[in-house]
C-alpha cells in the first residue's frame, strides 16, 4: 500500500518551491533541467500532485539554494 503524505504537507512543499524558484528567475522547465527531472513533474509538485522522495527532497534543496527543512516548513505569505 502507498501512503500519501498530509495534504498540508505537500501543500508546504509546493508553496515554497514555487517562492523559491520564483525568486531565483527560473521557469519550472529550467528548475527541472538543473535538477534532472522532468519539467511537468516540477509542475506536479507545485500542483500538489507529487509525493517526492527524500532524494527529490534534497535535489530541490541543493538546487534553490536552501535546506530541507526549508522546503517543509510553512513561510509567511507566499510571493506569487
Amino acid at each position: 500500500m502507498v501512503r500519501k503524505s498530509s495534504i498540508c504537507l505537500r501543500q508546504t512543499l509546493s508553496e515554497n518551491v514555487k517562492a523559491f524558484r520564483k525568486q531565483r528567475g527560473l521557469s519550472q522547465e529550467e528548475l527541472a533541467g538543473i535538477c534532472g527531472l522532468h519539467r511537468t513533474y516540477i509542475g506536479s509538485i507545485e500542483r500538489l500532485e507529487r509525493n517526492v522522495t527524500l532524494s527529490t527532497l534534497e535535489v530541490l534543496s541543493e538546487t534553490l539554494g536552501v535546506t530541507v527543512p526549508e522546503l517543509l516548513t510553512k513561510r509567511g505569505t507566499p510571493s506569487a
